[in-house]
């Protein structure tokens, strides 16, 4: 077994701390990577906070991780030691069901494992994430980063760059199409990256204009205040497509209306509560409304290759792992522009 340093919450709610644990040895197919970043999702936050049930502690978050290959199991054959790599959301999966066969491994019908507070395929042993010095992950469920990448600033498209680029694809985003994002987070400021260098016409939805200069830098043609009632009038019946990051309940129906017929609202963001929905938006323009989550590891590694291709890496704000509990209520509070990124090179002095 390998030791291994991270952070990890010790019970529900209770703040990160420095945590020593074991994984495996690497198994012949398996990698051993060194982690020099790992991004802060908000699902870590839930996931740490038990607010969607059944966590297990000691939990050690973090499925945004960028590394290099330390070592090789005896039958690796897609990696050599010192490549850039990522993990992102899950680390295995039964491979052998349809969705799987389909490179769909996102959906494995017999349960996906995902690479913190997730049962292996054994169903014994829980995974531990990314907030750590070491990862040991089978090399078919390991990206290759792009070389032109920096290794930090694209740890976050682990998760908020394939959470966008896969309903951007899947629902053909592209020149020709009008995009909305609604939301300019940690995954909105991804869609609005993506969607501009798919060639769509991008607007931005958001509560207030206070990020608008932002929007437009990051590649926005349009920006609208959602507060501000007068948005919902004029664009209605406007896009071919809705992506919704946002986690909070709002009234998807006032969305919906903004769509032209037979376009498609894609919901990426997790409200905790149910959200209402009336019949009447759907009907009366044969209107869509479909949700969408991350991407299998084919698709995984197109994203990364694309944003090779048109240089886009998440915008981020480097922290040392002592930060980590205060940039947790930054992340609810929204003070982040986009994503936070853990320098693993501080876990030896946190």
């Amino acid at each position: 077994m390998l030791k291994t340093s991270g952070y990890a919450a010790p019970a529900a709610k209770a703040p990160l701390a420095p945590l020593s644990f074991e994984r495996r040895d690497p198994k012949p197919h398996d990698l051993l990577i060194d982690i020099k970043y790992c991004g802060i999702c908000h699902t870590d936050v839930h996931q740490v906070r038990d607010e969607w049930g059944g966590a297990v502690f000691p939990m050690v978050p973090g499925h945004e991780i960028v590394g290099l290959v330390a070592q090789v199991g005896t039958g690796v054959s897609k990696f050599k030691i010192g490549d850039r790599v990522g993990v992102g959301c899950f680390v295995d999966s039964c491979r052998v069901c349809d969705h799987c066969k389909a490179n769909l491994e996102q959906y494995c019908t017999t349960g996906t494992t995902y690479t913190y507070n997730s049962l292996e395929q054994d169903k014994k042993t829980v995974t531990q994430g990314g907030y750590s010095d070491k990862i040991v992950v089978d090399e078919n469920y390991v990206l290759r980063v792009p070389d032109n990448l920096p290794l930090d600033a694209a740890a976050p498209l682990l998760c908020a760059g394939i959470t966008l680029y896969s309903p951007l694809m899947h629902w053909k985003a592209g020149p020709g199409k009008k995009v909305a994002i609604v939301g300019l987070g940690g995954l909105g400021h991804m869609g609005v990256k993506i969607a501009h260098a798919l060639g769509a016409d991008v607007t931005v939805l958001s509560h207030s204009l206070k990020k608008q200069a932002d929007g437009k830098r990051l590649g926005a043609d349009r920006f609208y205040a959602t507060s501000d009632p007068e948005t919902f009038a004029k664009l209605k019946g406007s896009f071919d497509l809705i992506v919704c990051t946002v986690g909070t309940g709002i009234d998807w129906n006032r969305y919906l209306e903004l769509l032209k017929m037979d376009a498609t609202m894609v919901v990426v963001g997790l409200p905790e509560e149910r959200v209402p929905l009336a019949a009447g938006v759907l009907i009366g323009m044969r209107r869509n409304l479909a949700g969408s989550q991350i991407g299998g590891i084919k698709e995984t590694q197109d994203m990364l290759d694309f944003c090779g291709r048109h240089n886009i890496v998440s915008d981020i704000e480097i922290i040392p792992m002592r930060m980590v509990n205060e940039a947790y209520d930054r992340v609810v509070k929204s003070d982040v522009r986009y994503r936070f990124v853990i320098d693993m090179a501080s876990l030896k002095g946190a």
